[in-house]
């Protein structure tokens, strides 16, 4: 499989997702306890944090920006804000998520093959390809090949399992292709 996306040269970029992203802050940092990313693409995400006292100090903030910056996605603008504003943002909530599908995501060395085994071993009626990555606006493109027509409710669910293993920083977006 050819890698023509998130890659420098011949070195192939490996994802860093929300989960894992928000594994080695909560590593990193101890003393925060509510921890979340959300990121809509355009190589740009929000890092969303409270102590346990319910309060972002600003030593944390400049915290989390150089840990940003030196540790997660480097082609990625990170913001920090505090917790609360996740739902003045509209943040979507995090839903229930298979088992394996945390386990690859939580991979240290998931890549673009690790994504469309994980999603075609959940979704099995059918094909997730990959079809480009736009370096531009950060959208990974993919098709999905079906003998029959995917219900809504599956195309949402599908979405919202690419959002938790593409890159912090990415977006990931499915054609459906019945045939």
């Amino acid at each position: 499989m050819e890698e023509v996306w998130p890659n420098i040269g011949n070195e192939v970029i490996h994802v860093r997702t929300r989960l894992f992203a928000e594994q080695l802050i909560k590593q990193r940092f101890p003393q925060l306890r509510y921890v979340r990313i959300h990121t809509d693409g355009n190589h740009r995400a929000t890092i969303y944090a409270w102590n346990e006292e319910l309060h972002l100090p600003d030593k944390d903030i400049r915290s989390l920006r150089q840990f940003a910056a030196d540790y997660l996605h480097s082609h990625t603008c990170f913001k920090v804000k505090p917790y609360h504003l996740v739902q003045e943002d509209m943040v979507p909530q995090v839903s229930h998520l298979p088992e394996e599908l945390m386990q690859a995501a939580l991979n240290r060395v998931l890549d673009l093959e690790g994504i469309l085994e994980a999603i075609n071993s959940i979704f099995s009626y059918g094909e997730l390809t990959f079809n480009q990555y736009d370096m531009i606006t950060g959208v990974i493109h993919f098709d999905y090949h079906s003998e029959s027509d995917v219900p809504p409710n599956e195309q949402e669910l599908m979405s919202q399992y690419l959002y938790e293993m593409v890159p912090i920083g990415s977006k990931g977006e499915v054609t459906f292709i019945e045939g």
